[in-house]
């Protein structure tokens, strides 16, 4: 692509993003959230808060453990992720990453060798 094209693509985007700024300055809703934070910022500076306080005073409990609360839920359910296992098998070298017990291969080598040796197989946990 010339230099040119590149030039004339921008200058349009450019165009249309201008468009659509100037049709958002005219929306009525766009104007009324503008004002009430004007209004709640200088509400804040009046009362010497920060937005961290006022979120406490709306949420108590939930200030600083909300951080820690939305990382649980991002995650899907509320429980903590497992540790990470690795065994190795000295026999045959193989090597197994599991989160769990219900592993295929770990499964197997639990049958053959039995449980107590497998778990001295653990090379580390993370």
């Amino acid at each position: 692509m010339s230099l040119l094209n590149e030039y004339m693509k921008k200058e349009q985007l450019l165009k249309q993003l201008r468009d659509e700024l100037q049709q958002l300055e005219q929306d009525q809703r766009l104007k009324g959230e503008l004002e009430f934070k004007e209004k709640l910022e200088q509400l804040m500076q009046a009362h010497d808060k920060t937005a961290a306080d006022v979120i406490d005073i709306l949420n108590p409990g939930e200030g600083v453990s909300s951080s820690k609360q939305s990382s649980v839920e991002s995650q899907g359910s509320g429980r903590r992720k497992r540790k990470l296992k690795i065994y190795r098998n000295p026999h045959t070298g193989e090597v197994v990453e599991t989160r769990g017990g219900n592993q295929k291969t770990l499964k197997a080598w639990k049958e053959e060798y039995g449980n107590d040796n497998v778990e001295q197989w653990l090379e580390r946990t993370e």
